[in-house]
């Protein structure tokens, strides 16, 4: 009886306020006391604001060039959400990190709110790049990028046309381009592509004329009998307080949803498309051994030029590794790293 009250015990001890799954040591918002964190904020090529956190390891002396990480935040989150863990976690291990909002996400600038523009993302890593690289505590020939979900395409798009970015790396990499397009394992229809694309094309008459901005796909709020697996795994990371939260300003409502009529564009996004140009910097993908969006992990290793590795994690998901510790194989990108910014 004793063995069975703690079991129960330790089942209801991963679970928090409503109903967070925070097994295998989730810590979304994770504070590090190994490392100082500061905010920041510098302009993109348009002149648009790019808000981040910066965070350099106590032990840097004063006259250390160090190595330093650009990390991008799934799409439709923050900085807050699995970014600032992950840069967290490689600046303990020497590296100066910097986990940056993606242009109308967060604290950056961009108006319309929430609204998608693919190359501006892409933008927004090389602008990092322009900070970074002009600080006196960093090596500026020795800066690489991590991209996690969406921002895994976006990086990519980015390092295509900036060689600056020496290492890229990518987890539970989303290619929004063919996601958008295709759907999951190509679920979409031709004919259902075309039907988002004229609904779209019909909202913006009804914006122009001052209607209602309306978004779209996103996380769901409230989970049914028939929500979508996929649904409940971003719920679970989204919509609890396992990784819940709202910038400063913005619309609890509105977290992760993306505009309508923006969200089209990434119709038009390849991020894949020349990405062997990006040998022979060295590239590494990570994916869930189950995870829904481990064909673009595969795709974009099948396409890339040497040196390249595709590193797949057993038994988790996609959001698994968005926050959970015991599962991030935080040493592998701290190997990759080491060895690609040495």
């Amino acid at each position: 009886m004793n063995r069975l009250l703690a079991a129960l015990g330790l089942l209801l001890g991963s679970f928090t306020a409503l109903g967070a799954d925070m097994s295998n040591g989730a810590d979304n918002f994770y504070q590090s006391d190994k490392v100082t964190h500061e905010k920041v904020r510098f302009n993109n090529q348009y002149q648009m604001a790019v808000a981040g956190n910066l965070f350099i390891p106590k032990r840097l002396g004063k006259s250390a060039r160090s190595p330093a990480i650009v990390v991008g935040h799934p799409m439709g989150a923050v900085k807050e959400q699995s970014s600032n863990l992950y840069a967290q976690k490689l600046a303990e291990q020497g590296f100066v990190t910097l986990a940056l909002d993606l242009s109308f996400w967060g604290e950056s600038e961009g108006s319309p709110r929430n609204a998608v523009l693919p190359d501006l993302y892409a933008e927004g890593f090389s602008a990092a790049v322009d900070y970074l690289g002009t600080q006196a505590f960093v090596d500026r020939q020795r800066i690489g990028v991590l991209g996690i979900c969406g921002s895994g395409s976006f990086v990519i798009s980015a390092a295509k046309i900036d060689p600056r970015m020496k290492a890229i790396a990518t987890v539970s990499m989303y290619d929004m381009g063919a996601a958008n397009r295709n759907g999951l394992k190509h679920s979409q229809t031709l004919e259902q592509r075309k039907q988002a694309i004229a609904a779209a094309a019909e909202q913006r008459y009804l914006e122009f004329t001052g209607g209602q901005t309306r978004y779209t796909s996103g996380t769901v709020h409230e989970l049914g009998d028939d929500t979508h697996p996929v649904q409940r795994e971003f719920f679970d990371f989204y919509r609890t307080a396992r990784g819940e939260f709202t910038p400063a300003g913005s619309s609890p409502g509105l977290t992760t949803h993306p505009t309508l009529t923006s969200s089209i564009k990434f119709m038009n996004f390849y991020p894949f498309s020349d990405i062997e140009t990006i040998s022979p910097r060295p590239m590494l993908f990570i994916a869930g051994e189950n995870a829904h969006s481990r064909e673009f992990s595969e795709e974009a290793f099948r396409l890339a030029g040497q040196p390249k590795e595709l590193f797949i994690v057993p038994n988790t998901g996609h959001v698994d590794l968005y926050d959970r510790v015991n599962l991030i194989p935080f040493d592998k990108l701290t190997r990759f790293f080491q060895s690609a910014l040495k």
